[in-house]
């Protein structure tokens, strides 16, 4: 633990996740002999660990729950605080560069006392804020916001209806999961993939908005190439997670079989009122994820559709659709397809929205349509001295064509890094250029078994009519898609084992003319890699 215990700190950031926390290493590690704080409300942290570059923008890595003490040991500088953050003051501010400011009215007041005195004029002096739930009060010079999303729940009031956010929530679900026979999942996104894939033992209801699966990420066809993979067998993992699961206060890690009988510690979804950090890519490695039946899987899609009205078992048996469904469940949703399903409960994949609330009152942050805290290409937002880095911040600076924000953990450990180097070169004095990483939007992920790789503008994001798609399909081995403006080549998807990632990449960066390769970029018979060496 850091020597500080005057809650005075050069630089203060608040949030456990990756953003966060690597924020938090990068300024410990740059100012050794500067306080630094990290305020999260979970007792565990997410770090990133086994960092691989795989090519000039596209990273690989795990994310790894450790105690905060690990943290305080590696940086004697920094000290982890653990709790809630309840306000905070921007508005005492002393202003950039450590020049005071003050308010209009303490001003005009001490200059009146002294109007006619030739003695200096001292002007009162507030350091900036962060109070805490506990009451703690947290003073910072450079504060770096990085609270993440807190999920989009179809309800609050129903315990029926679950989200999955966190390792609490995560716990939670596969505790209720062991004793259900059908579930109804509602969402397109990355959990929602993940989650029907990795589901056995339980008739699995997805409900989706679009007309395919993963719609966040695929076109149709990479939808369709994906669709099969729901109804054949699960084949055996390569190797088990080995990496530690740590737990706190007696309360089981999140591994194995015996998780089903924990003690249940939520309560309805209590996760969501102080939510730790956000899930990792392979949140549901080590985990058993079966329901109650004997079958293996059976997933049925429902398009186009979105929850129209969520019923209890008793507001049910009272509406006139319970004539129309058999069985007894807990809860029923009704769709806007016309459709009712009974179930043991229902999932809430429907997405986060920037966790911004505790920071509003009282400042004048500027907000971004979608809620997140607007920031400019150093990661300020519109307060003094106050950065933001993650899913909780909105990237307002004017983006390189072939780059956009997805809050994806890939983002959250780029956002966080640079947002600490820019912290470091305002109070350095020192000028910094956006990073290559927003050159080139970049993401590599698993799902469904598939290694699957994004590039660029790869869904044709805002490109209208303007956009050219190659194809190359071999069922059950790969999908591989270019997008293609102008003749040269702004996006692509890669889905399993394609070895083309660092190829396409170079040729996007390069936006070389391929017009007179087209016909021959996709040929299975050419190396293209040899080919554009």
């Amino acid at each position: 633990m850091a020597a500080n215990t005057k809650n005075s700190f050069k630089f203060v950031v608040v949030g456990g996740g990756i953003a966060g926390v690597t924020c938090s290493e990068q300024l410990a590690s740059q100012f050794p002999s500067a306080d630094v704080a990290l305020v999260t409300a979970a007792p565990l942290i997410k770090a990133v660990c086994n960092f691989k570059q795989v090519s000039k923008t596209l990273e690989e890595f795990d994310v790894e729950e450790k105690p905060s003490t690990v943290l305080e040991e590696k940086y004697p500088n920094l000290r982890v605080i653990q709790s809630a953050v309840e306000a905070l003051h921007a508005q005492q501010h002393a202003g950039h560069r450590g020049q005071r400011s003050y308010s209009q009215s303490a001003v005009a007041s001490t200059v009146r006392m002294f109007e006619n005195d030739d003695r200096e004029v001292r002007m009162p002096y507030r350091t900036p804020t962060l109070l805490t739930v506990d009451g703690l009060k947290v003073h910072y010079e450079k504060l770096c916001i990085c609270s993440g999303g807190r999920p989009k729940l179809l309800t609050q009031d129903n315990p029926n209806v679950l989200g999955i956010r966190d390792t609490d929530s995560a716990q939670e679900f596969q505790k209720r999961l062991s004793q259900a026979k059908r579930i109804v999942v509602v969402g397109n996104g990355g959990i929602a993939l993940e989650l029907v894939y990795e589901v056995e033992g339980c008739e699995v209801v997805w409900a989706v908005k679009d007309n395919a699966i993963g719609n966040t990420f695929f076109d149709v066809g990479a939808a369709q190439f994906l669709i099969p993979t729901l109804n054949t067998d699960k084949p055996e993992r390569a190797a088990t997670c080995k990496r530690v699961r740590y737990t706190i206060d007696g309360q089981p890690a999140i591994q194995g079989p015996d998780i089903a009988t924990g003690v249940d510690r939520l309560g309805q979804c209590r996760a969501f009122e102080e939510p730790g950090s956000a899930l990792g890519p392979d949140w549901h490695e080590g985990i058993r994820l079966r329901g109650a039946e004997e079958v293996c899987r059976r997933v049925s899609v429902e398009y186009e559709t979105e929850v129209k009205r969520i019923y209890t078992q008793q507001e049910f048996l009272l509406s006139p659709l319970a004539s129309q469904t058999s069985g007894s469940w807990p809860v029923y949703v009704e769709l806007t397809n016309g459709k009712t399903f009974g179930c043991d409960f229902i999932v809430s994949a429907t997405g986060v929205v920037p966790n911004t609330e505790p920071f509003l009152h009282g400042n004048n942050f500027e907000l971004a349509e979608d809620s997140g805290l607007r920031v400019d290409d150093h990661m300020k937002t519109s307060e003094p001295d106050v950065y933001s880095a993650g899913d909780v911040c909105t990237a307002s600076w004017e983006a390189s064509h072939l780059w956009q924000q997805m809050r994806l953990w890939t983002q959250a450990r780029q956002m966080g890094w640079y947002a600490g180097r820019c912290m470091a070169a305002d109070v350095l004095n020192e000028t910094i250029e956006l990073d290559f990483c927003f050159e080139l939007f970049s993401h590599i992920t698993k799902f469904f078994n598939y290694k699957v790789v994004l590039l660029g503008k790869f869904n044709g994001q805002g490109l209208g009519l303007n956009q050219e798609l190659l194809v190359r399909c071999s069922k059950g081995l790969e999908y591989v898609k270019v997008v293609l403006s102008g003749g040269r080549m702004v996006g692509a998807v890669l889905i399993g084992e394609t070895d083309l990632e660092e190829t396409f990449e170079n040729l996007i960066l390069n936006q070389m003319d391929l017009t007179p390769y087209r016909d021959e970029l996709l040929n299975p018979n050419i190396d293209i890699e040899d080919y554009f060496d």
